[in-house]
């Protein structure tokens, strides 16, 4: 019996820092954009990435 005396705060107290957590998520935007790492991956961003890295791009053919 006294170990509830020592769960049950215990319990709660990790209850609250799981609501802290959460409510912390959603006040910085965490849920803002649900689909968008769905939809990235739709997308070749590779030409951007080698932009920005400085790297060449990939040689073209000249049939193209």
């Amino acid at each position: 019996m006294s170990i509830l005396a020592l769960l049950i705060p215990l319990a709660l107290g990790l209850a609250l820092l799981a609501l802290c957590g959460f409510l912390w998520a959603v006040r910085t935007g965490q849920y803002d954009d649900l689909e968008g790492a769905a939809n990235r991956i739709l997308f070749d961003e590779n030409d951007d990435l080698d932009d920005r890295a400085g790297l060449p791009s990939p040689p073209t053919s000249p049939n193209q």
